[in-house]
């Protein structure tokens, strides 16, 4: 069990957080960038949200809003103020650049070349606010055939060999993940990188511009193994899809599992789990490299042996055998599992418009300086007030 748990907001008296006394000023929308700056917020970072008039964050309505929030944008934008802005007016944007004076870090996803015509570029701020750190995501780069397209996630999954990676190994068709992981990477990567440059600061006194594409940020996460055919210069080729990556979903008796042996002593764990040690005098499986290049032979016949039994008595046969494994389960089984229970991984509130809600806490554990809840996802312009008032003007 976590020996900090986070503490909502409804709790005042929490310590603060690692990133306590940093403000920064939210440009992004969607996910990338929301989400990047949403790990800022969790670690204490006084994150402002600046929002346009009307709609705001369009994810405010993708999906199905409760009370015009959606679970979506309740995840990635809680520890934040919203703060809204016309930043094509003159008074709105003088108000902005007030604001930047107290600012730490600006973040914006703008596609490349726009925040500079309306006057509020990286070079702009920084002669208002020397020390600034300035992080622009795009999603292609800022040079490049690509780098004036929209994009959203597929488009990145196409491009990065995601969606080639995840092809169907029968069909030989892409696959795109049901999941919008270039822009999560995206952001996990955008937060260390605005940490790591706050870091940088205090030793120099300095602040910079980082930027960080979409595109670069997934094919740096998948080339260790998914580019494992590129990475040797002059031997260069495409891994045949059954060999980048093991499609180990196995039907049971009830259900599906996974479960997979990499090491010697695993695989003959397996073989004694599945009462099938003559497999350990097959030549094709005697090293963990002929395992690979027979992937497919030596899954296909595990699976046909998981088919016999339960989930629950695969998993207890494997657990003593020490072979790694696990159910696959429906997301409702997966909120209630044991491991997740035991974590404190998810916990309750209450928002004050959406009602009870449910969200995991940040994934990193501080010892001293424990990450928290200290606010909901606002709803749009709700310290619109309060922001400007902390700067000097009234409205």
């Amino acid at each position: 069990m976590p020996s900090n748990p986070p503490v909502t907001f409804e709790n005042s008296d929490a310590e603060p957080g690692p990133l306590a006394g940093f403000r920064v000023l939210d440009l992004t929308t969607m996910i990338s960038g929301p989400m990047a700056t949403c790990v800022l917020g969790d670690q204490g970072a006084d994150v402002i949200k600046i929002e346009a008039p009307g709609i705001g964050d369009l994810v405010r309505r993708l999906g199905v809003p409760r009370d015009g929030i959606t679970a979506t944008f309740a995840t990635t934008n809680r520890n934040k103020r919203s703060l809204v802005l016309d930043l094509k007016e003159e008074a709105d944007l003088a108000a902005f650049r007030k604001l930047v004076t107290t600012a730490d870090v600006v973040v914006q996803n703008f596609r490349p070349g726009v925040v500079e015509r309306m006057g509020i570029g990286c070079d702009a701020l920084r002669e208002i606010k020397p020390d600034l750190i300035f992080v622009s995501i795009s999603g292609f780069g800022e040079n490049g055939p690509f780098s004036g397209k929209r994009v959203y996630d597929p488009v990145i999954q196409a491009l990065s060999g995601l969606a080639t990676i995840q092809g169907d190994r029968g069909m030989g068709r892409p696959k795109m993940m049901r999941l919008v992981i270039p822009d999560k990477i995206t952001a996990m990567t955008a937060a260390q990188a605005i940490t790591a440059a706050l870091l940088a600061r205090v030793r120099t006194g300095k602040g910079q511009h980082v930027r960080l594409s979409m595109l670069d940020a997934m094919i740096s996460l998948a080339w260790p193994e998914g580019y494992a055919g590129h990475t040797f210069i002059g031997s260069e080729k495409d891994v045949p899809r059954n060999a980048l990556a093991q499609d180990l979903v196995f039907e049971t008796k009830d259900g599906f599992m996974t479960a997979g042996a990499v090491s010697d002593s695993e695989w003959h764990g397996l073989t004694r789990a599945l009462d099938h040690p003559e497999w350990l005098d097959d030549d094709r499986f005697k090293t963990a490299g002929g395992r690979v290049s027979y992937a497919k032979e030596r899954l296909d016949q595990t699976a046909d042996v998981l088919k016999s039994r339960t989930t629950k008595d695969w998993m207890e046969r494997l657990d003593a055998e020490q072979v790694p494994c696990a159910p696959i389960l429906p997301l409702s089984e997966v909120i209630r599992h044991p491991q997740i229970i035991a974590s404190d991984l998810l916990f309750e509130t209450e928002h004050p418009v959406a009602g009870k809600i449910r969200q995991p806490r940040a994934a990193a554990i501080f010892e001293d300086t424990p990450t928290t809840l200290a606010r909901p996802a606002p709803t749009h312009g709700q310290h619109t007030e309060e922001i400007l008032a902390e700067i000097g003007i009234i409205r």
